[in-house]
């Protein structure tokens, strides 16, 4: 059993902008194609830095406002002939990840770093996708059938000593209750740690027995 990769969730062919890309241009880019950021590379398609709407906003925010009680922000730096670029307003090194990185492992990269997006490089280090928050939680919409035959096929009947027989499996709306018995009160935890670990599951319940002991609820 694995998990989904980033190659299967990510956008790709991605919007990517050079660092002499206007602020202007960035903001039509991004409503053009309805996406939140845009990395920033060389001319080889290597990441130099991501520009993201929070980016962008704090030119808004820098502005006069007689009406505010709040600070204005430090905006982006204008060139001497008055343009704001990429290179102005990007982070850079950004964090990025690879297709065959898995969905967890790219969601766990997310929230160490506090971020909403990843750039996706191919083995040469270029540019080849994005992939969103969005784009990771689209394996809870996996359908609860694939779920379950995935649970009874990939894990259940994988574990040594139990039998997919023996146990039921519901699975509603990500939800996975799961009943019936096992041999030894050991596999307990296994069998419950290996169905949270399937993709598209939200929760597992609890209501196996072990050997002898009638099940729990």
């Amino acid at each position: 059993m694995r998990h989904a990769t980033v190659e299967f969730v990510m956008t790709s062919p991605v919007v990517l902008v050079s660092p002499e890309t206007g602020f202007r241009e960035i903001v039509a880019l991004l409503s053009e194609y309805d996406i939140t950021g845009v990395p920033v590379v060389d001319p080889e398609g290597r990441p130099l830095g991501v520009v993201s709407e929070a980016d962008l906003l704090r030119t808004l925010a820098a502005q006069e406002d007689p009406a505010s009680l709040l600070p204005a922000p430090e905006s982006a730096q204008a060139g001497p002939d008055g343009e704001v670029t990429a290179a102005d307003l990007m982070t850079a090194q950004p964090v990025c990840t690879t297709p065959d990185t898995s969905v967890v492992a790219a969601a766990r990269m997310m929230s160490r770093h506090g971020l909403k997006r990843l750039p996706v490089l191919d083995e040469e280090g270029r540019v080849i996708g994005m992939v969103s928050r969005g784009d990771l939680l689209r394996v809870f919409l996996r359908e609860d059938a694939v779920i379950r035959r995935e649970i009874v096929e990939e894990v259940l009947g994988r574990i040594e000593g139990v039998s997919p027989a023996e146990i039921g499996v519901e699975v509603n709306q990500g939800r996975v209750v799961l009943s019936g018995t096992v041999p030894e009160p050991h596999l307990v935890p296994i069998v419950l740690n290996l169905c949270r670990s399937v993709d598209g599951v939200v929760s597992v319940t609890d209501r196996l027995g072990a050997g002898g002991a009638a099940p729990v609820g």
